[in-house]
């Protein structure tokens, strides 16, 4: 999702990736980053504690050695946005339960943006407060601000294969993008991004 005053083109890949402490992983993340060209990554749900330039050279390429992060609690949980320092300036915004914001600078044209990670909660509870937080967030007019991550949240019914979901928080998520004038960046390539992998799948 992004607030948009101007038109600019980077690389950003985003992804949940359930993890990010095996070694079975490490490949399948730096071949992508590779594959797709990407000037900044963005994970969620990392279930890491901490990170460190020599654990990140593990699943990306060396170009990628400027990053934020925010921790994991216990195995739940963790964001971190990694990016080039060849390309942008970094520097941490903000961050929460909820999100990781960066204030970027790209060095080639001196742009100004603000990247926001997030991560949103999986219980009601927890989908109630974050919804209410991203409502009343404040931001200028004149601010360049993209949104990425795994919202746990959908906009409609139709963001799932099967009948159900939950129609009051759709609404209440619809209501704070909305309140924000925030623009959904269209999926191209697959209706779904989730899956729970069973033998009849629910996608999401």
């Amino acid at each position: 999702m992004a607030h948009i005053t101007n038109i600019k083109s980077w690389k950003i890949l985003c992804w949940n990736v359930r993890g990010i402490n095996s070694v079975n992983k490490w490949d399948s993340i730096r071949d992508k980053i590779v594959e797709r060209g990407c000037d900044i990554v963005c994970l969620q749900e990392t279930k890491r504690e901490t990170f460190d330039l020599q654990y990140i050279k593990n699943f990306c390429p060396p170009a990628f050695d400027a990053f934020e992060f925010l921790p994991s609690v216990g195995a739940s949980g963790g964001l971190i946005t990694i990016w080039k320092s060849a390309y942008f300036e970094g520097h941490l915004a903000f961050h929460n339960s909820f999100s990781l914001s960066v204030d970027f600078r790209s060095l080639h044209n001196n742009a100004e943006w603000l990247l926001t990670n997030i991560y949103g909660p999986c219980t009601d509870e927890g989908k109630l407060s974050f919804v209410d937080w991203l409502k009343n967030i404040a931001m200028p007019e004149e601010v360049d601000w993209l949104l990425v991550g795994d919202f746990n949240l959908m906009r409609s019914p139709a963001n799932k294969n099967k009948p159900g979901g939950d129609i009051n928080q759709m609404f209440l998520f619809n209501e704070a993008i909305s309140a924000l004038g925030i623009v959904e960046l269209p999926l191209l390539g697959q209706q779904f991004t989730w899956t729970n992998k069973q033998l009849e799948p629910l996608l999401e």
